[in-house]
Parts: C-alpha cells; structure tokens; sequence
C-alpha cells in the first residue's frame, strides 16, 4: 500500500516480502554503526521484526517506517517513517539507506514528505528526532 509518493520515491507500508531487503539494511555497516545491532540474522529475524515493528505500529498508531523505493523501478533504498516510541512523548522521525544511495537527496526528500504527511494527513503538531545512544 503506498502512503507517500514523490517526484522520486514511493514510501508504502513494509510487509514480510521485504524481509530480505530489511535484513540487508539492518546488516550495512552504516546502520550497525549509527543505528545499532538488532541482532537480525536470517530472513526469519527480519520477518519478525518487520511483523513486531513496523507492521504492529500501523496498527497501533496508523503509522510507522516505510520501505522507500525508487518510483522509477521500485528498487528499495531505505526505510523512513515516523514512530511513536512509548519512552517518549512525541512522534519521532526516522530513516535509514543503504549507503550507496545516501548521496542524491533521498533522504531529505522522503524525510520532508513523512514531516508533510504527518502535519496534512496526520494531524500531528508536533515531530522530533532524537539520537539514540546505545
């Protein structure tokens, strides 16, 4: 189900089909480093989390992480999204891309989209980021 499209990009709702996807992503190096080690191993891990995380936040909340992909072919390139954490009070932004497509912009075009959306669509008044530390 798509919920945001750019110029670019399609942001839309994981599902466990992108369980190989995610589990590349959690396993880049970038995201070991500047995310943290979820400790995804197998398809199997990443089916779960996605199932536990994402998929329960729609739920819950009727938001959460998307996979991004390229509008032109549907390549996925990352996940952004917003997240209602329980250990805090706001919503909170995130995003992740595989490195080798860190350098065109799609972070801030699907980081500005997911802001748009929740404002517009959403109703949300207030959406922060935070920096987790380990």
């Amino acid at each position: 189900m798509n919920v945001i499209e750019t110029d670019r990009l399609i942001l839309r709702h994981l599902t466990t089909e992108d369980g190989a996807f995610l589990l590349a992503l959690m396993n880049d190096p970038s995201w070991l480093q500047f995310i943290g080690d979820n400790g995804v191993r197998t398809l199997e891990d990443a089916c779960t989390y996605i199932v536990s995380g994402p998929v329960a936040m729609y739920a819950r909340v009727g938001f959460g992480l998307y996979l991004t992909a390229l509008k032109e072919d549907h390549t996925p390139i990352g996940i952004c999204g917003l997240i209602k954490r329980e250990s805090l009070e706001d919503v909170d932004i995130g995003f992740a891309f595989l490195s080798q497509f860190w350098s065109p912009g799609y972070a801030y075009e699907s980081a500005s989209a997911v802001i748009a959306h929740g404002r517009q669509v959403l109703g949300l008044q207030r959406i922060v980021a935070n920096h987790l530390t380990r």
